[in-house]
């Protein structure tokens, strides 16, 4: 049995759909805020599924999760807000992307603009002559009127009517009907059209003072319309940047710059730089954290979640403790081979930051793919990666090798097996011995980096 609960259902129904609910006869309910209310009672909870999630605040997903102790929550939203964006990103939820638009659907084209009557104009006229309809945002009640009637003296002879979150829940309904079956054109309204509002001959939205609102607000809003094969416009009106704040003027250059379908998690990743990533404990769903920066706070964050996740205590003060690998070659991308610098920096991130064996191929495919065959010191590059990769595993803090041999340093607690190492030394006296406790040295003659790569690989593997 599915039933629903909001403040449409009139008490009756919503009485007889709770009891049910305390009694386990109702299988799924699909509700509102209102599904947090304390007289709210489950039976047996199991699956929490939270659509548009950026509409609930920490308290309200954590009251949802006190209901039963083992219930699995899965959110969704077309823009995360930072602070599960930032949990995400950093491994302590799951995430997957949804990025493929349904089929016939075009981008949406933005405009940001200041408040021109010849411009509404325009745009009204234009959604109109093709027998479409328009949304005019304008969220606030008091002056809500004041649009409507300005709309309706800038366009004779087109209907025009409004809605906001104040009206009676019936008349509401009716305004929302009717627009829906096209009984009128231009419908001014409030922020209540963010969510759960598909008109598809609604294909032109007016935001007006769009500097007023976050991000996802933005996206949700611009997603009010486009949604059946015909081409979509929204206009987003704001004041000059000089009247508006830094942060607004940086969502607006974010929203109209990313208008291509499926751009919702980039929008959220642009929000997460604008606003900070919140607190992962507290309530917090955005902060700044502009004291260490945004590299380092995900580096100290990403090293500590795996640390917990192996059951280590995490040592956030340790932040040399990267692992360091020569080969005794240049290990860099030549300027000859990739002039531009800004791209040279962004694949040495990339190739720092690959997770895995396989990230790593496929990046260096890509690189060839766009630049051609890699010269040797790129080469050596990627050798040096898939080392370091394996080195840190095993807590390996340093590798140094040559063509005649080199040494291996390892951390205060690596991951390797002393047993394995002490067979090694005694198979072969003569290539390695100890040097300290913390140290391998070894002498084997490995002219080339790709000996040399293999050969370490290949030790690595025999102490694991």
């Amino acid at each position: 049995m599915i039933k629903s609960l909001s403040r449409f259902k009139i008490g009756k129904e919503t009485s007889k759909a709770l009891e049910a609910l305390a009694a386990g006869k109702i299988d799924i309910v699909i509700g509102t805020h209102k599904l947090l209310q304390d007289d709210i009672q489950f039976k047996n909870l199991g699956l929490v599924i939270i659509d548009e999630e950026h509409r609930f605040g920490v308290r309200h997903k954590e009251q949802m999760k006190k209901l039963r102790a083992n219930v699995d929550m899965l959110t969704m939203t077309a823009t995360p807000i930072p602070r599960t964006l930032n949990m995400s990103l950093s491994g302590l939820r799951d995430l997957s992307i949804i990025a493929t638009p349904p089929t016939q659907r075009h981008a949406i084209k933005t405009f940001v603009t200041e408040w021109n009557k010849t411009t509404v104009q325009e745009a009204c006229a234009r959604e109109l002559s093709r027998g479409g309809q328009v949304y005019v945002l304008h969220n606030e009640v008091k002056t809500i009127g004041k649009i409507e009637e300005e709309l309706t003296g800038m366009l004779p002879n087109v209907k025009v009517r409004h809605a906001h979150g104040q009206m009676r829940a019936n008349e509401l309904e009716s305004i929302m009907s009717d627009f829906y079956h096209q009984r009128f054109q231009v419908l001014v309204a409030t922020t209540i059209i963010e969510s759960g509002i598909d008109v598809p001959t609604a294909n032109t939205i007016i935001i007006n003072r769009a500097d007023k609102l976050g991000l996802a607000q933005l996206h949700q809003l611009r997603g009010r319309v486009g949604r059946s094969h015909h081409r979509a416009y929204a206009y987003l009106i704001a004041p000059p940047k000089a009247n508006m704040t830094p942060d607004a003027v940086k969502r607006l250059e974010a929203i109209e710059s990313l208008e291509d379908l499926g751009v919702g998690f980039t929008l959220a990743t642009h929000d997460l730089e604008i606003r900070g990533a919140g607190e992962l404990l507290g309530e917090g769903q955005s902060g700044q954290i502009q004291e260490i920066g945004f590299n380092l706070y995900n580096d100290l964050l990403e090293r500590a979640v795996k640390a917990l996740k192996s059951g280590k205590v995490p040592e956030l003060t340790a932040s040399s403790n990267r692992t360091t690998v020569e080969l005794g070659a240049p290990a860099l991308i030549p300027d000859d081979y990739l002039p531009d610098a800004h791209s040279r920096l962004i694949l040495y991130k990339r190739i720092a930051s690959a997770p895995s064996q396989e990230a790593l191929d496929e990046l260096r495919v890509e690189m060839i793919d766009r630049f051609g065959l890699l010269p040797e010191p790129t080469k050596t590059l990627f050798s040096v990666t898939r080392v370091k990769l394996i080195a840190q595993e095993l807590g390996i803090k340093k590798l140094d090798m040559n063509a005649k041999g080199g040494r291996i340093i390892f951390d205060k607690q690596p991951n390797v097996d002393p047993m394995k190492v002490i067979t090694l030394i005694q198979k072969r006296p003569w290539v390695f011995k100890l040097d300290g406790q913390d140290k391998l040295r070894f002498e084997i003659e490995l002219p080339t980096v790709e000996e040399r790569e293999e050969w370490v690989v290949k030790v690595m593997g025999e102490i694991n």
